[in-house]
């Protein structure tokens, strides 16, 4: 695929409530932000408009997706705002630590930041009632996803229709009246090839899921597999185990026309599932991309 003009700049998608803004080209660069959360997954070159965010989960240590760490830091630093956090797999955190020490000492001075290192399942809290899940995916060593999910509390159903003082009287017998509810707002895969994942609750039940689709031509399925990538065959395999979902696609190759990875999409789903699927780097004619800033006063 030929270098277009303008390809740099990040799309922004409205999907249902929720509003993704990134870029995410295979062996290039991959950033996801989701602004109203304060979240950005991977980070790629970071571009500005990321640098406000206050977490940045990043899935892997490849170049595409993570070389802006370093940048993200000091750029938050320099322009007056509070330290950002960096959540990678656990295996990673030293390393990551070990690079933002080397610029320091390059720079002259530190960039201050939280590198906060997980495990698979282990929750980092963005705020009161906001939490990102990282989950393992099936791609390079220490990979991860992750799931963006509110977490409510919920007045059990046989409470219901208690009045105030009731319930104030429950609760002092020590009883539980509250139940915790998750919901999963999004998910985003990073880089994977098929994998167990797709079995967690918490991915299938996301309103929005990001999952990469890396390969799309027929002779590339070889190449999928060996970089555990998944190729568009696998995608009637990943909107099984999402019936629900809004799937956006990612991490598309410059290899394969936008338009012709669009038809290779339709020739595989069903027509059922046409609504729901769409590529992440397919942007909406001009007109109507004009309409959307004026509709938002922008």
């Amino acid at each position: 695929m030929p270098y277009q003009p303008g390809m740099g700049r990040l799309v922004e998608k409205q999907v249902g409530d929720i509003r993704v803004l990134g870029f995410s080209v295979a062996g290039e660069e991959s950033v996801v932000a989701v602004p109203d959360y304060n979240v950005c997954f991977d980070v790629g070159r970071a571009p500005r408009e990321i640098i406000a965010i206050d977490y940045v989960c990043v899935t892997h240590g490849h170049m595409d997706h993570a070389a802006g760490v370093a940048y993200y830091l000091s750029q938050r630093t320099f322009v007056g705002i509070a330290p950002g956090n960096v959540v990678v797999h656990r295996c990673l955190a030293q390393s990551v630590q070990k690079l933002m020490d080397i610029w320091g000492d390059i720079e002259g001075h530190p960039s201050p930041g939280k590198i906060i290192g997980v495990e698979p399942l282990e929750d980092v809290p963005i705020r009161r009632g906001l939490l990102v899940r990282p989950f393992a995916v099936n791609h390079a060593a220490g990979a991860l996803g992750f799931t963006l999910i509110e977490a409510r509390h919920k007045l059990k159903a046989e409470f219901q229709g208690k009045t105030g003082p009731e319930l104030v009287a429950i609760k002092q017998r020590g009883i539980a009246i509250d139940e915790h509810v998750e919901v999963p707002l999004l998910t985003y895969t990073g880089d994977t090839a098929i994998g167990r994942f797709l079995d967690h609750d918490f991915v299938r039940r996301s309103r929005v899921v990001l999952v990469e689709c890396t390969f799309f031509d027929a002779e590339h399925r070889t190449r999928a597999k060996a970089g555990r990538h998944i190729h568009v065959d696998d995608l009637p395999q990943v909107l099984a185990a999402l019936p629900e979902a809004r799937i956006l696609l990612t991490h598309g190759s410059r290899r394969t026309d936008i338009r012709a990875a669009k038809r290779m999409v339709e020739r595989v789903i069903s027509p059922a599932d046409r609504e729901r699927v769409s590529l992440f780097m397919d942007r909406p004619p001009r007109a109507e991309a004009r309409r959307a800033v004026e509709s938002r006063g922008e």
